[in-house]
């Protein structure tokens, strides 16, 4: 496992994590290993937290709004680039990693029909198979979310 990984908060903070798309107010904005669904992203809490409940109202309301952010620039993005782009999924777990984090799944026409309509992970492992995996084929699509982020989150902040 590259060493980043072992801790993708402090190594984003170093400029180490190769995944960072941007710095939000309540976290990083990264896109995801895999890409199975292009434009996977999550966002990843920079504070101490498991539960989103764990957060006072007001931050739990930030990290929501960054979520929806970080969102609006995946739907931008992937819309733009396949006109087979339908809807995004939200998610907030913490099964796998205890750490608040929220998903940002891209959804597309183009899925097969018994997956379409349920949670991302019905998939199993063909999510995380090896062609899925983040590289360099992704540099357009992951520019492209970059984009739309930098320009959503400069609206954003600048009302705020």
């Amino acid at each position: 496992m590259e060493s980043w990984k072992e801790d993708r908060i402090a190594a984003a903070g170093r400029g180490e994590n190769p995944t960072v798309l941007a710095r939000m107010r309540t976290g990083w904005a990264v896109i995801g290993d895999t890409q199975h669904l292009p434009g996977y992203c999550l966002l990843l809490y920079t504070g101490t937290a498991d539960h989103l409940t764990d957060l006072p109202r007001d931050e739990r309301a930030r990290f929501l709004l960054d979520l929806s952010l970080l969102g609006e620039a995946v739907e931008r993005a992937c819309g733009r680039r396949d006109p087979a782009f339908r809807r995004l999924n939200y998610e907030v777990l913490g099964n796998s990693w205890q750490h608040l984090h929220g998903h940002v799944h891209p959804r597309y026409g183009w899925e097969p029909e018994h997956l379409l309509r349920g949670p991302v992970w019905r998939y199993g492992e063909e999510r995380t198979a090896p062609e899925h995996r983040l590289g360099p084929r992704h540099g357009p699509l992951r520019a492209d979310i970059t984009r739309a982020l930098t320009s959503i989150l400069a609206e954003a902040y600048e009302r705020s």
